[in-house]
């Protein structure tokens, strides 16, 4: 018996369908099993550990506007929401979440091309005797490809593979209800599908068009037969953008600081850049390596600069536009691709990210059915040899590429070393150095970032605390100076800067800078607390009092400023109260030397 036959359920199916959902279910997991236990990085932390309205499921409905990962976009955030409600901030939670999401996509994905093959039109018909190898290969292939760890393993990319799911479901059901004898049932889902879309990412808005062009394509065969026979189903699909509309309307029409437009980028400049970045994406579809976390803001300034990928995507364009007229199917596959990168990857600047990996998650699928289709054709009996190949080599690659998750200093130095001259890779790499207390490669990194981006506030201010850390307060004044001036109504910047003149002993100077951190912040406890010290320093014994009680107000826990406090009372002749502060500091830091000589000092002034 050959193995075209065996269980088989459906014409072409080469192995029964539950028997294929399974195996696309364990292979998936087995791919991503070690992102389970990647810790939050970069974004991910704004959107967990920073995102205050996920603590409440009430508030989770609305999002921060500042955070540019989940602004607009309340079905994601109330997910996250769900999570912290689960788990807390545990990130094996969210990683599982991600993970079930992809795998219902991987599902649903297979089930919606395995159906769009067995529709009875004469655009698939050739398809008919392969629908079962075909869609599961497609399936299995798109759901262990490495270049799909940018939006499944990222938890912040949450976004995107939910958006991906909503979109496919939307197909899926109005496939389903085209040959059902209920078909109003399948498409109230699949409208329901898209309204959570549009809740979810903006690039929502292209799937009522394109899901015109899928019926036109497949079912209906022409526009007009598409007006005829379904113009309610789309006009209902179509009012979808009412949600969308007013989430945007009511958020002041953008997405936190992710538009571009009034910060210096042109249109046209963003264009440019994406006819690198699409062809970068195409390249990564085929052969995903390198994959890189981060690949920065930099924009195309000139069109000479990227001549060559502008004229290779105009004709790509050009060959979907006379495929859609002439060959409707492989014109559908070309709009798939550039109809949904087309809110992020054309004209609308996305400044936080000109190019980005996780953009391909739903495109990714057109190309995989391309080229399933191509090989299918031309390899005959070895296919299915061939596909388990792509297929172990592709979850062997995701599986590496995971590894690198593992910790955000191995994430930082892989994405620093394929990305050398993206400034924002080494600042991150630079903080994490930093945080770890690493000051050498913290300071050479965070010197990489400042060559490359000379006045960035965030390098500036950085690289002057590991200036300052490792005893160069001159330097470190230089960069936090320079900081200050760029950006004069940041206060970490100011009590960074108080701390660089107070390293040196410039009280005047560092008391001005502490000042001005704590007038622009009346919230920061720091600021005060270093005020406090300073007092301190100077023999201003009421005013050390005085900053470190508003230090405490706002940090009780802040044991620096209670131990000043203490230190204030002692000399302020005040022995008893300053025992008890001291007493406090002890007990949560019983190693401070400081503390426990003043301590000792104050009781023997209650001694008798």
């Amino acid at each position: 018996m050959s193995l075209s036959r065996i269980g088989s359920h459906s014409p072409g199916a080469f192995i029964s369908r539950p028997l294929a959902a399974l195996l696309l279910l364990v292979v998936t997991v087995l791919a991503y099993a070690n992102s389970l236990r990647a810790p939050f990085v970069f974004d991910d932390l704004a959107v967990t550990v920073r995102n205050e309205t996920i603590r409440s499921l009430g508030s989770a409905w609305q999002p921060p506007d500042g955070n540019a990962n989940t602004a607009n976009r309340p079905v994601a955030n109330f997910t996250f929401a769900l999570n912290y409600a689960a788990g807390g901030l545990d990130p094996r939670g969210y990683h599982a979440t991600n993970l079930l999401i992809h795998l219902l996509a991987v599902l649903t994905l297979w089930g919606l091309v395995r159906r769009t093959l067995e529709l009875p039109g004469k655009e698939v018909a050739w398809a008919s005797p392969h629908v079962g190898r075909i869609a599961f290969a497609v399936a299995l292939l798109w759901a262990v490809h490495p270049l799909q760890t940018a939006a499944v393993t990222a938890v912040a990319q949450r976004t995107e593979s939910l958006c991906g799911l909503f979109y496919l479901l939307v197909f899926y059901g109005f496939v389903r209800g085209v040959r059902s004898p209920q078909p109003w049932r399948w498409w109230t889902g699949a409208f329901v599908a898209c309204l959570a879309g549009m809740g979810t990412k903006e690039v929502m808005v292209t799937a009522p068009v394109l899901l015109i062009l899928y019926d036109r394509t497949f079912v209906a065969g022409s526009f007009a037969g598409v007006w005829r026979e379904r113009r309610r189903v789309h006009a209902l699909m179509l009012t979808t953008w009412i949600l969308l509309a007013a989430i945007l309307w009511q958020a002041g029409g953008t997405r936190g600081t992710a538009a571009g437009f009034g910060l210096g980028v042109e249109w046209w400049q963003y264009a440019l850049k994406q006819c690198e970045a699409i062809l970068l994406y195409l390249r990564l579809a085929i052969v995903p390596w390198p994959l890189t976390y981060d690949h920065g803001t930099a924009v195309v300034t000139q069109l000479g600069a990227v001549w060559w990928q502008t004229i290779f995507l105009a004709a790509l364009l050009s060959a979907t536009g006379w495929a859609l007229w002439r060959r409707p199917a492989v014109g559908f596959l070309g709009a798939w691709f550039f109809v949904i990168l087309a809110p992020s990857s054309s004209v609308v600047p996305l400044v936080e990210q000109t190019v980005a990996e996780h953009r391909m998650y739903l495109p990714l699928a057109a190309v995989l059915v391309a080229a399933v289709l191509g090989l299918h054709t031309g390899l005959g009996r070895k296919f299915v040899a061939v596909l388990a190949a792509l297929a172990m080599a592709a979850a062997a690659g995701t599986l590496a590429r995971n590894h690198t998750y593992r910790s955000e200093l191995a994430l930082w130095q892989d994405t620093a070393a394929k990305a050398p001259d993206n400034f924002r890779a080494h600042y991150n790499l630079g903080s994490v150095y930093l945080e770890a207390g690493d000051l050498t490669d913290a300071i050479a990194s965070l010197e990489r970032a400042r060559a490359l981006a000379p006045d960035d506030v965030g390098v500036l201010n950085n690289l002057g605390n590991a200036l300052l850390s490792a005893g160069r307060a001159a330097e470190a004044r230089r960069c936090l100076i320079r900081a200050a001036g760029l950006r004069p109504d940041s206060a970490p910047i100011q009590l960074n800067l108080g701390r660089a003149w107070a390293a040196d002993a410039r009280w005047p100077e560092a008391q001005a800078a502490f000042s001005a951190a704590a007038t622009l912040d009346p919230e920061l406890a720091e600021a005060h607390a270093n005020l406090g010290a300073l007092h301190l320093q100077t023999g201003d014994w009421a005013a050390a009092r005085t900053a470190s009680l508003q230090a405490l107000a706002l940090a009780p826990d802040l044991t620096v400023a209670r131990r000043n406090l203490g230190l204030a009372l002692l000399q302020l002749q005040r022995p008893a109260e300053a025992v008890t502060e001291l007493e406090r500091v002890l007990a949560a830091t019983p190693d401070d030397v400081t503390a426990r000589r003043a301590l000792a000092y104050a009781r023997s002034l209650l001694s008798p």
